[in-house]
């Protein structure tokens, strides 16, 4: 599916190995974009932009930890200068820890609002102060419909969430005036292997499309789980020309589970 407005644009994807995040990578290729991959799994990040490359797309890889600040400017830096300007941001990057609050070890919650908050906060102000003498851009960040409603034993997970939905929010407003959009997407149950370590046997996919009662889950209306291209084309949408007029919006992809709240 094609989406006007990306073709000839740097962008730079935050979370390029994973599972949403390879799939918006091979999108905006396809929709003629110049992708920086960026994630810290290394391995994994050059493995997965090899077979890419094989394949006659061409992009750059680059690994880094969101959570160092300093070398966060750096790598934005050197796009920068060695790329060209970014003028299109996609933040996938978040990792999951299942405990419930009252034994949920302290590190496990602090690497988890590094990573899903405070990191998206270093890459967009890095990002933000060289778009602006610009006057345009787009970001788009990933967040979860658990942003919206509680879940168990993911308290460190949904509050991360929720903080980085808003602070997306109060960046776009303060964006607007300089013609950068900031927009965020939140999948619901979506095939990933994030998803995957929910499910403690051959039964999981069952129980997260019907919902569990005793856990105050609802099942999922549409009754199947989410695709990585589901996310992925409402990001394309939102990055593109096609959605202009559009910013400081969270769109909800998760198959009605939230009930649309």
């Amino acid at each position: 599916m094609q989406f006007t407005g990306i073709k000839g644009k740097v962008a730079v994807v935050i979370g390029a190995s994973g599972g949403m995040g390879q799939s918006i990578v091979e999108q905006l290729s396809d929709n003629g974009a110049y992708v920086v991959a960026i994630d810290n799994q290394k391995d994994k990040l050059y493995s997965f932009v090899s077979d890419l490359q094989q394949k006659g797309i061409q992009l750059a890889s680059c690994p880094l930890d969101i959570r160092d600040y300093d070398e966060v400017e750096k790598t934005i830096e050197t796009i920068e200068r060695d790329v060209g300007p970014i003028e299109i941001l996609i933040h996938a990057a978040g990792v999951l820890y299942l405990d419930e609050v009252v034994s949920l070890p302290k590190t496990n919650w602090d690497t988890t609002f590094a990573i899903n908050t405070t990191g998206v906060f270093h890459i967009a102000q890095a990002v933000s102060r060289r778009m602006i003498p610009r006057q345009k851009g787009s970001m788009v960040i990933v967040s979860s419909n658990a942003a919206r409603m509680p879940r168990m034993s993911m308290a460190a997970y949904a509050a991360s969430k929720a903080a980085t939905t808003m602070f997306v929010k109060c960046l776009g407003l303060e964006l607007a005036q300089h013609h950068i959009r900031c927009n965020i997407v939140s999948p619901g149950s979506t095939e990933t292997d994030m998803l995957k370590q929910l499910w403690k046997d051959e039964q999981g996919e069952q129980i997260s499309i019907s919902g569990t009662a005793e856990e105050y889950r609802l099942g999922i209306p549409l009754g199947k789980i989410g695709h990585p291209l589901d996310v992925t084309r409402t990001v394309l949408f939102l990055t593109s020309d096609m959605a202009g007029h559009i910013t400081m919006e969270d769109i909800c992809v998760d198959g009605g589970a939230t009930l649309g709240l």
